[in-house]
């Protein structure tokens, strides 16, 4: 007849510390792994969006700066016609040929809407990630990726002193009850803002 063996108890003690340390050292370094990860997210989306601003103003520029019957600046980008900055005057503040969305709104001044930060998202980017500008979306299971605002407090004003788009990256806004706090300004969460009088991307990380 064999003889059955197995672990004694101060084994298993042995076993389960060593576990305890082995998840004291790693669970840090994957948050940290984690964090990292969320702002490698917004400063890749932040490049990608700046590189489609520039290509946008760049065709414009390369097929004789067009503009519609009303002179407002446009350009067929990708397929979708989009509406560009039109000062009226010269100005080292707000230069023109920069996209501002869909809609002819703020062309000659600079002033963005949220819905219209939406529409530079989708027109300038290929394959965009789910954006929003909707609160309503941020609490419930609507898989926005991004959330779009307007900011034109002090200190975040445009070159223009226009409003401008805000982007941020939901997962790493103020959790609630039912989803994430709306943003205001971009001291929460990951986000970059886009002036469009002068095609400025600045990129901000608070987590």
């Amino acid at each position: 007849m064999k003889r059955q063996s197995g672990f004694t108890l101060i084994e298993l003690v042995i076993v389960v510390v060593i576990l305890g340390f082995l998840a004291v050292t790693a669970i840090p370094k994957f948050l940290d792994l984690t964090d990292q990860a969320k702002q490698a997210n917004i400063e890749g989306m932040a490049g990608g969006f700046a590189t489609g601003v520039s290509l946008a103003r760049a065709q414009w520029e390369a097929e004789g700066r067009p503009n519609d019957s009303e002179g407002r600046n446009t350009v067929n980008y990708d397929g979708t016609d989009l509406y560009l900055t039109s000062p009226t005057s010269n100005s080292s503040t707000f230069r023109p040929g920069y996209p501002m969305g869909t809609s002819t709104t703020g062309l000659t001044s600079g002033n963005m809407t949220a819905a219209q930060c939406v529409q530079v998202w989708n027109g300038i980017l290929s394959q965009p990630p789910k954006i929003s500008s909707t609160e309503t979306h941020l609490t419930n299971d609507s898989g926005i990726q991004y959330f779009a605002i307007t900011i034109s407090s002090e200190g975040n004003k445009g070159t223009n002193d226009n409003a401008v788009c805000a982007y941020f990256l939901v997962e790493t806004l103020d959790k609630v009850t039912g989803g994430f706090g709306t943003p205001t300004t971009t001291d929460k969460g990951n986000n970059f803002t886009y002036d469009p009088a002068s095609s400025r991307v600045a990129i901000t990380i608070n987590n």
